[in-house]
């Protein structure tokens, strides 16, 4: 290949997070070798939901931006997450984000992002299924074999004083703040041109690839590869390459979403260091804890609540008035069939979307960039190049798309028709497999102990980013458990001492750490100054 090969100039239709992390991210990783244009249109209003995020986000991102985690985090507002809290997602009843009571306790349980310990090849959770099918203990399973809930229960911050990580932990953030970080950054450090003009039209050259974006202004921008950020609206991958959208309302009810944020006294309530997801009669909210408010929305589907439905049931949760400004969307659930068709990349909402019940938007948007840049093609545009990245992309969405239907599937609700329908829809064979395993005492056939192996290795990651960790949180979480002990335990083997020896481990963690870290308002204040950011916090709070 010959250096006039080489990709010279990318264009990228769309700002936000997705089109800003991928100029950063590309930028980066060609070396400044390649000329990168975002266009973008202020006039279209960005989505910026996506405000939990996941642990790799750090390592896998701004590690490799060179990026230190607290500068990002100063200019972002940013927070600390520690987990998911699924609360009311077994009993029926009214949005609430108190917990009822369920069987004497109450009914939520947390979703961490640890990987479960093991011994002889026996996962934590198949002896704490044992002892609680024998009443050997009443703690719940999060509780049991994660250090993380006891720690959010007394809203503690994951990092000792110091800074130093006490446990693993993702962000909360304003993605419009992480957009604006990025795009600073891109500008300054990247040379990334930054052009503000609404596109209008495509040209296409002989062979369907596009050859120039020409705007309202009147500018023509060619350019080689053509990365599609344009949200919902697929501007290029679906209203030009012409690619289908798989819908995938089959496996998720859920369409439509209201979103607003809302003031909150840290001082008198303390700063939680989870994401909430509340159940609802329709669907579930949201809550994302940062300095000063919170954010929030309500994820719901149409066909089972009127928008003014929606309305009343998501202000009564919170004690809003009616008549207050919510950000209003309709979203399509499903993902490109191909999201790289010849020269043309779609990456974030323009590629695929599920709901962020497990935090996965931005998480989907920067392991596509990282494939791009793995696949990175030249100007002949191999197919294998894009065949290969799309298979990347549709496994990773479809794996993750499962999982989320998992929650719906399994949860013992059915006091309301969105509930009850969830129950009939098509669960993935993948799964039901999993289901299937846990239920009978097989382990689930993902990653266990080795964390540091794990956690360092981007593929592992990207491949398999569910632990057995994640699905045994959700199926014990609902109430699944498993029909039989695993064939160690229910042959005899002995493992009764070395299991005894993970939960005091786990127990006396949870004890060290209660008694020395901070909690996250002090830590939030230290870190962010006691006054820093209180304009910003204002303006996002009326």
């Amino acid at each position: 290949m010959s250096v006039s090969d080489n990709i010279e100039h990318i264009v990228i239709l769309g700002g936000g997070t997705a089109g800003w992390m991928s100029a950063a991210y590309l930028g980066k990783a060609l070396q400044g070798a390649v000329r990168i244009t975002v266009l973008e249109a202020p006039a279209i209003p960005k989505i910026g939901v996506g405000e939990a995020t996941v642990p790799n986000l750090q390592r896998v991102f701004f590690d490799f931006l060179g990026i230190p985690e607290d500068e990002w985090m100063r200019e972002c507002n940013a927070s600390f997450k520690m987990a998911v809290k699924f609360i009311n997602w077994r009993t029926p009843g009214e949005g609430s984000p108190t917990a009822r009571t369920l069987n004497g306790r109450p009914d939520h349980f947390y979703h961490p992002f640890g990987i479960l310990p093991q011994e002889d090849g026996v996962p934590i959770t198949h002896h704490w299924s044992d002892r609680a099918a024998r009443r050997e203990t009443d703690l719940p399973f999060d509780y049991s074999c994660f250090v993380d809930p006891v720690l959010m229960d007394g809203n503690l911050a994951p990092r000792h004083p110091d800074g130093r990580p006490a446990t693993r932990y993702a962000w909360h953030f304003d993605a419009h703040l992480v957009a604006d970080f990025l795009r600073r950054w891109s500008v300054e450090k990247q040379q990334v041109q930054h052009v503000q003009d609404r596109m209008v039209d495509v040209q296409l050259d002989q062979n369907g690839f596009i050859r120039s974006l020409r705007t309202e202004s009147g500018r023509t921008i060619e350019g080689d590869l053509f990365i599609d950020c344009s949200g919902f609206r697929g501007a290029l991958i679906n209203q030009v390459m012409e690619e289908p959208f798989l819908d995938q309302s089959d496996h998720l009810l859920c369409d439509s979403a209201l979103a607003c944020p809302v003031p909150h006294d840290d001082a008198a309530h303390g700063i939680e260091p989870y994401t909430s997801s509340i159940a609802m009669k329709s669907g579930w909210a949201w809550k994302t804890p940062l300095l000063g408010r919170f954010g929030t929305g309500y994820v719901y589907s149409s066909t089972f609540a009127t928008e003014d439905e929606a309305v009343r049931d998501f202000t009564a949760l919170w004690g809003l008035s009616a008549d207050r400004e919510f950000n209003r969307i309709r979203f399509r659930v499903g993902r490109n069939r191909r999201s790289w068709v010849k020269n043309c990349v779609s990456i974030g909402l323009s590629s695929c979307f599920l709901e962020p019940l497990e935090s996965t938007g931005l998480y989907f948007t920067y392991a596509a960039i990282y494939q791009l840049a793995k696949h990175f093609p030249d100007k002949s545009f191999s197919p294998i190049f894009a065949d290969r990245f799309n298979k990347e992309i549709a496994a990773m969405y479809d794996e993750s798309r499962d999982f989320l239907q998992a929650h719906f599937y399994f949860s013992p609700r059915e006091d309301t028709e969105f509930w009850r329908a969830n129950k009939g829809l098509t669960l993935g064979e993948e799964i039901r497999e999993k289901a299937e395993m846990y239920l009978k005492g097989i382990p689930v056939n993902l990653p266990t102990a080795d964390e540091s192996t794990y956690y360092g290795n981007f593929e592992a990651e990207f491949r398999n980013f569910w632990t057995n960790g994640s699905y045994y949180c959700i199926f014990a979480g609902l109430g699944m458990l498993p029909e039989r002990p695993i064939a160690p335990l229910a042959y005899g083997r002995d493992g009764h001492a070395s299991a005894q020896r993970m939960f005091d481990g786990v127990a006396r963690r949870q004890r060290e750490l209660s008694q020395t870290l901070p909690t996250m308002y002090d830590y939030l204040r230290d870190f962010h100054g006691a006054s820093a950011g209180s304009g910003d916090r204002d303006r996002h709070a009326r």
